[in-house]
């Protein structure tokens, strides 16, 4: 169906939930929204039995799923079939995630994002290159043998992606402020993640150019009473977004409420740092040669870091609503709209609204997806 009116929905828009309204689709894209009594004679209805219709959720790391780690195969096939596996949570867009890896790999996956986008894969956006440039004394998972400073070449490389967006997060401390300058200046967002910078070092990277904070209190220097550390610099900067991971298990719920507080609304974006096992029967991936197992929904490695996390999208609305006691309304925003602004794409994405392109989900009462949109096109759970 190139065009169709969604109708009987509590649809999210710009102004708020709106009952009564149909959502026009035309080529892929919201050509309007209508009253219901209003619609052109003969359009076909699809009637969506009163559920939720929220902006599709976009997802900025995203390291694997369907049983797929990018890391292990930086392939178009690879971007399918993550893509796939988060399509059913309700993500309609997002970045593929690769770890701090050697040069080679990152120039595959960056070749890899770059056709999938070519051929229209459904859903991917981008990419998040998250390391080599970081710390060791907060490197989490991440093999420090891979850390590096990116040279000139490396540089180009990292930012060689020409038809989406790139997100790189590194150290502020361990990246020279030029560099970070430079990377901005070839149209990459820049986050500080996994960095045992102090508050100068951070909000020297701020000022450089730096817009992002990833995974908001994980793999960062703490908020103290005399050193703000990284997690203070992010909550005071009222201009960067910060993303966070609400599963109960990376950060407290009460630090959640803590930085929706301090920040301004719109700033905090949902996350899900997710693994292979999200959209997979499978419950174990191979990471830098260690096999590594969720139990109880929580991935951990041999060490006891965690290791990334079993979430998706739908799940981290579902605990933005119950853990942080949140409306709908907002939990959505922060899975949709706020990470749109985020990569600089809400001209287009993440809200509905004319001109957008229909990137949709549909949720029922209890919140579960039953439905997803991308480009027009149902994906149904």
């Amino acid at each position: 169906m190139d065009s169709f009116a969604l109708t009987n929905a509590n649809v999210l828009t710009d102004g708020g939930f709106r009952s009564g309204l149909a959502v026009l689709v035309e080529g892929g894209r919201i050509a309007a929204l209508a009253p219901e009594s209003g619609l052109p004679a003969g359009i076909v209805r699809r009637d969506l039995g009163g559920g939720q219709l929220l902006p599709g959720f976009i997802d900025v790391q995203v390291n694997g799923g369907g049983g797929v780690l990018f890391n292990n195969a930086p392939t178009v096939e690879a971007l399918r079939a993550i893509a796939a596996g988060h399509r059913r949570f309700g993500s309609t867009g997002l970045l593929p995630t690769l770890i701090s890896d050697d040069a080679d790999i990152m120039r595959a996956a960056v070749a890899a994002v770059r056709q999938a986008i070519a051929e229209g894969v459904p859903g991917i956006l981008g990419i998040h290159l998250e390391g080599p440039y970081i710390a060791p004394e907060r490197k989490g998972t991440h093999d420090a043998g891979k850390f590096r400073v990116p040279d000139a070449a490396e540089i180009e490389m990292a930012t060689a992606l020409d038809n989406g967006v790139t997100l790189i997060t590194l150290a502020p401390e361990r990246v020279p402020a030029d560099t970070i300058r430079a990377m901005v200046a070839r149209g990459a967002k820049v986050a500080a993640g996994h960095t045992a910078a102090n508050y100068a070092q951070a909000r020297a990277g701020l000022d450089a150019g730096i817009t992002g904070f990833t995974h908001l209190y994980n793999a960062m220097t703490p908020l103290q009473g005399r050193e703000p550390g990284v997690v203070g610099a992010a909550l005071e900067d009222p201009h960067s977004w910060c993303g966070v991971i609400v599963d109960g298990v990376h950060v407290h719920p009460a630090s959640l409420r803590v930085a929706l507080a301090a920040k301004p609304r719109g700033k905090i974006l949902l996350v899900t740092d997710a693994m292979p096992m999200v959209g997979s029967d499978d419950p174990s991936f191979d990471l830098y040669g260690e096999t590594i197992v969720a139990k109880d929904g929580v991935v951990r490695n041999a060490a006891g870091a965690l290791a990334g996390s079993a979430l998706d999208m739908a799940s981290a609305v579902r605990n933005t609503v119950g853990l942080l006691g949140l409306p709908l309304e907002e939990a959505a925003r922060m899975a949709s709209t706020y990470p749109a602004r985020f990569l600089g794409i809400d001209d287009r994405r993440g809200r509905i609204a004319p001109g957008c392109v229909a990137d949709l989900v549909l949720l029922d009462g209890a919140l579960q997806v039953r439905e997803t949109w991308i480009g027009g096109v149902p994906w149904q759970a």
